[in-house]
This record gives C-alpha cells, structure tokens and sequence, in this order.
C-alpha cells in the first residue's frame, strides 16, 4: 500500500509543478498505524517531487485509543506538527451508541499525553447526540478547555443508513435524533467557545487565533489540492478526482499502470453552487464582485435577487460587498445555501 501511495505521488506531481504545498494531511482510514520511519518515507517523497514551504502544516489523523505515550513520543520526532483526535465525547453512554473504540478515560489520557508534545491540536466533538443533556455537553466542552487545546470541530450527530446508530433507534433502543436540542448544543457551543477565545471561523470549526487549520481553509477558499490513496479526492484545474476505494484494486492498478481514478469536469453551476455553499459556512464570506467576475453578471444577478428574503430575516446580510449568515443564520447555513444554488431548467 505505501509503495502503492508513493508511485501515485509520483505520477501525479507533474500536475502540480506550478504549486507550492503549504499543507500535508494523513487522514482517512487509521494513519496512526504509520511509524515514524513510513510517515518520513511518504514525506520523503513529497519532498522530493513538489515544492515544500519551508514550515508547512502536517497533521496526522488518530482515534485516543491509537494513540499512547510511546506512540505520540515517536510522532513528535517525525514532521508532524499538528494531531486531529476523535474524541467525540467523554461519556461512555455516548461513545457506546456511537460504536467508538475508545473509552473516556482513554480520552481525556491521549489528550494530557499529546499536550506535552504538541502545541496545534484539534479535537472533534459530536452535540446533538440523544440522551446528551445541556449539562454534560457542557461538561465535554470544559474538558476541552481545560486541556489547554487551541481548536475543536463540533459536529452535529447524523444517522447513516446501516449502521448500529440506525438499527438502534428503529428498534427504538434510543431515541430519534432531535434538530431543536442540536440547536441549544450548537447555541451553547458559540457562546462558550466564544468567552474562550475562540474564533468561529467555520460553521463547525473553532480556533484560536493563529490555530485555524490551514488545510481546510484551503480547501473552503477553492484551492487546489491532491488527495492520494484509496477513496482520495482531489480538485483541480476546475475538475474532480476521486480514486478507486478497494484497497486490492488500486495497488494493482498502480502496478500495472492502469487508471485508478475517475474525473468529472464541474460545470459553471457545480462551481458556483460550491462557492455559494462553502462562502456562507465560513467568516470570509461570499464575495459578490468575485462572484460577478469569475460566473458573470447573470449569476451575480440571480444571486441578488434570491437572498432578498433571507436578508429581510436577518438569516443574512451583505456589508461591502461580502454576503454572510449573521449569527442567527449560522446553524442554517447549509439550507440557506441550497436554496440559493442556481440550478440549471
């Protein structure tokens, strides 16, 4: 598999000449499994056949029960320099419905363990979980806090299709998920989040200053990227990548030199719809004169008209020329978004 991953970064760096790489992920699936001689070979790689910012920001993805002394002592000798740890929550009712690995005590251990070696973490949070009182999110928030980390995702609680979660609450062994008490969770998450010192700069993003992730700024700002692996996604030269998911398949087709991705090239719709979607879930906004110059006075037109009613909500609001969600509107900004897509008849 690595040597699979190290041929497409090869294959595919000459599509990215022009770039300078400022971010690194290693996320998707169990990175934590890498050592620390593996994770230097794969950036070893990169090194060697893209250019590299002289300090960029590599994060490495790990669940709290990947993650032990030995293993984050060993992590901070090799070039990362940020954690991304699904904690999800500290309360073993909750980590039990939602089929984590780790038990709270584990959690709260991996994150006293990786302060001592790592300054930039963040830590993913899910609210909106059912029997989660205002009180214990409260609590999960604190702990947070407490802990000295510099940015938190929170997540309101989905429930996918064939899962435990779904199962259970068909069965009705816990209760159906609840938009009004996702709502208080992500209300008090604001707030509390707020008096910390925390920026909100992503609808489920928070950080302090000079802790934002850089990675997925990129990503909402629409720059290019690469993503390399099973299942990797990437985006560029306005089209879509996305790579075989069987493991099997995809180091065979990189063996044998067969195509291992799929394309699709994204229509003006695709692309503003996306700019619309990302612009409102973030603190930059959706720039109406970019809009005007990169889709034309049509679009820019269609715009316009379709927020009047939001704006006369106040769900929205435009100050020089940057269309955002005002707080009240923060928590609907997906569904504001989807009814402002411009969709072709």
């Amino acid at each position: 598999m690595l040597g699979a991953i190290q041929q497409e970064l090869i294959q595919r760096s000459d599509d990215f000449k022009k770039d300078v790489i400022e971010t690194i992920y290693f996320g998707g699936g169990t990175p934590s499994l890498l050592s620390q001689q593996e994770i230097d070979a794969l950036l070893e790689v990169v090194y060697s056949y893209f250019e590299v910012v002289k300090t960029p920001e590599i994060t490495l993805e790990a669940n709290p029960d990947d993650l032990n002394s030995e293993t984050i002592k060993e992590l901070a000798q090799s070039k990362v320099n940020r954690l991304s740890i699904g904690v999800q929550s500290f309360f073993e009712a909750d980590l039990k419905m939602m089929n984590r690995a780790h038990n709270a005590k584990e959690a709260k251990t991996c994150l006293q363990e990786a302060s001592k070696y790592f300054d930039n973490i963040t830590v993913d949070l899910i609210y909106g979980i059912p029997g989660l009182t205002e009180e214990r999110w409260l609590e999960n928030m604190e702990t947070v806090f407490s802990l000295g980390i510099n940015h938190i995702s929170c997540y309101a609680l989905t429930v996918e299709e064939k899962t435990a979660l779904a199962s259970f609450i068909k069965k009705k062994i816990y209760p159906p998920l609840d938009e009004e008490l996702a709502l208080k969770h992500f209300n008090m998450l604001v707030s509390e989040a707020k008096e910390k010192g925390f920026v909100h700069y992503e609808i489920s993003n928070f950080g302090k200053p000079n802790y934002f992730s850089k990675h997925n700024t990129s990503y909402w700002k629409g720059e290019r990227y690469l993503g390399v692996g099973p299942s990797a996604h990437s985006y560029y030269d306005q089209k879509r990548f996305w790579n075989v998911a069987n493991n099997a398949k995809y180091i065979k087709a990189l063996e044998s030199g067969e195509s291992y991705f799929e394309m699709e090239n994204l229509s003006i719709y695709d692309r503003f719809n996306e700019s619309v979607m990302i612009g409102l879930r973030t603190i930059y906004g959706v720039d109406l004169q970019k809009i005007k110059k990169d889709f034309g006075q049509e679009f820019y037109n269609y715009l316009l008209k379709h927020t009047d009613v939001f704006i006369k909500d106040a769900i929205l609001e435009i100050k020089t020329d940057i269309l955002k969600t005002t707080e009240k509107g923060k928590f609907l900004a997906d569904g504001i978004a989807s009814q402002l897509f411009f969709i072709k008849d």
